[in-house]
């Protein structure tokens, strides 16, 4: 939902604000007041391609800036694919969104204040918001997104088969990409086939094991100074524990310390403390003692680690630098010696999987492909019968859901879903893309979102030119649907329409004046004192007492 727009030096327009509120705005104005160029200031931030012509007049750079709330993605569930529907109470996410196009044509853009690209405005901003008359933006008019419209519509009928199709589809893929893996193995290159069999041969006749590296290390630093390690045990123990060494010049301090004691008490402390540290000297005496007792030279033994040393640093320096770099090597080495050993038998395994995965497959294409053939009618008649309140007079919407060949299959289904315009009985339904008039798929498009309701996942709508060739009756029941979709959605409408424009929650005239010789238009919120005015200038052209009264009579009657 757009909650605020910022726009400056946008062709004619100076400074403007729109803060639309949640259900429906109108922009009025008189004709050439500039209300259309708010319009392309927003398509700016949907990502539409930077023209240095859209800045106005002298300046030297044009600024877009809104603060639009978005259903968070992230509360998507990450298996449904494309048209998944969030759902209505998701925490929306809030994004503050600018872009400045320079007078050269260059073009920046920021959303939450980081540097974005258009793609990235494509992709945040523009499905949440539909142009609707405006034909580069206009999603109805696009037919990949006709099925997503459907199974959101019918999504209680439609998303368990569609889910149990994707899951299915999937399955296929992998079991198509084994199949594949398995073919190209067996049509890989005898040099390529004799670096592996070299590889797992090689590996294996050393056969490391994990953490063997390391320990084996560890045992040659001791073994290959066994003479130096018994020599300072050794030693040590000797320093401690011979005649003369420190525990018995510890002991003989210990004595003179006890012996002061008797005159000076303050001396037993140390005396104890020195006590202790020879009780710490003497199982240091004993493990030096026992550690060097303990190492026994074996040239034999040595010489076997040396050289199962020296296989393992092969095995590294062909493989390496890590032991896992050799273990890995192995793994991808086997694999590919038994993809083209067990060729036979591993691509009859994989054509079975793929013909199993194809078959279920089939069968969840056939549910699906019946959930939409019943979804399809009753949506078009929904549709249609909200294009009879429009008066479109014997018009109405087909839905058409097609079988595709296998190979166009994909995660959106095994069919394809296209919107057709009839536009009377007994006449030839066209593609909606066809339709000549912008208000007519204005309207259609008006009818369907009345009909997806909250199952729609664009937010905001924008109407630019639903009213076009509109009045009388027809003008009212214009009224009454933008009403109920706005019930649903935010809705904003650029009208001409009195009719329209009561019904409005937040009204805005657009205006065009003159400052210093430059055209400007200025945007303006009128509160309950202005609106009759402009209501009254709506419906004949200035506000005379009686255009004022009717004014009056219309506000009272939509509110």
């Amino acid at each position: 939902m757009i909650d605020e727009i910022q726009v400056e030096n946008v062709a004619l327009i100076r400074r403007a604000a729109l803060e639309p509120c949640a259900g429906l705005t109108v922009l009025t104005g008189e004709t050439g007041a500039g209300k259309t160029a708010l319009l392309s200031a927003l398509k700016l931030l949907m990502g539409e391609r930077a023209d240095k012509t859209a800045v106005r007049d002298g300046a030297p750079s044009l600024t877009v800036s809104g603060r639009i709330f978005v259903r968070n993605p992230a509360c998507e569930d990450a298996g449904a694919g494309e048209g998944a529907v969030v759902a209505a109470d998701v925490e929306p996410e809030e994004l503050v969104v600018t872009r400045k196009v320079t007078a050269e044509g260059r073009s920046r853009a920021t959303i939450n204040g980081a540097m974005a690209s258009v793609a990235e405005l494509t992709q945040a901003v523009a499905p949440t918001i539909d142009l609707c008359g405006q034909h580069e933006h206009q999603q109805l008019l696009r037919p990949h997104t006709h099925g997503v419209l459907l199974d959101a519509w019918a999504a209680e009928s439609v998303q368990a088969p569609l889910a149990a199709y994707r899951e299915a589809f999937r399955a296929a893929a992998q079991a198509q990409a084994q199949l594949d893996r398995v073919l190209q193995a067996g049509q890989a290159s005898t040099a390529k086939l004799d670096d592996a069999r070299f590889a797992l041969k090689r590996i294996d006749e050393v056969s490391p094991q994990p953490g063997e590296y390391e320990r084996l290390s560890a045992d040659l630093a001791r073994a290959e100074h066994a003479e130096s390690l018994a020599t300072a045990a050794l030693r040590a123990h000797g320093a401690l524990a011979d005649d003369g060494g420190a525990m018995d010049a510890l002991s003989d301090a210990v004595s003179a310390l006890e012996a002061g004691a008797r005159f000076d008490e303050t001396l037993q402390p140390y005396a104890d403390s020195l006590r202790e540290v020879g009780y710490v000297l003497e199982d240091v005496s004993r493990d030096v003692a026992s550690y060097g007792d303990g190492i026994e030279f074996d040239p034999d033994e040595l010489q076997q680690q040396q050289e199962r040393m020296a296989a393992l640093q092969g095995l590294l320096r062909a493989f390496g630098p890590r032991m896992e770099d050799v273990f890995s090597a192995r793994e991808a080495a086997a694999e590919a010696v038994a993809l083209v050993d067990d060729a036979e038998w591993l691509e009859k395994q994989a054509r079975k999987a793929v013909d199993q995965a194809e078959q279920a497959l089939a069968a969840a294409a056939d549910e699906l492909r019946a959930a939409r053939g019943d979804a399809a009618p009753r949506f078009a008649e929904a549709v249609s019968e909200q294009m009879g309140r429009l008066e479109m007079g014997s018009s109405s919407l087909v839905c058409q859901v097609s079988p595709l060949p296998r190979e166009q299959w994909t995660q959106a289904g095994p069919d394809s879903v296209e919107f057709l315009f009839k536009p009377g009985a007994g006449m030839q339904e066209r593609p909606l893309a066809r339709i000549a008039s912008g208000g007519e798929v204005s309207r259609v498009m008006l009818a369907v979102k009345v009909v997806l309701g909250e199952a729609d996942a664009v937010d905001t709508l924008v109407f630019d030119e639903v009213d076009a060739g509109v009045g009388g009756s027809v003008a009212v029941a214009l009224a009454d649907v933008l009403a109920d979709l706005a019930r649903t959605h935010q809705v904003i409408v650029v009208t001409h329409l009195a009719q329209v424009a009561v019904r409005a929650d937040a009204h805005y005239l657009v205006r065009k004046s003159e400052s210093e010789g430059v055209p400007e238009t200025t945007l303006s919120l009128l509160d309950a004192e202005d609106r009759p005015a402009e209501i009254a200038r709506m419906l004949s052209g200035s506000a005379t007492e009686a255009s004022l009264a009717h004014a009056r009579e219309l506000l009272a009657a939509a509110h």
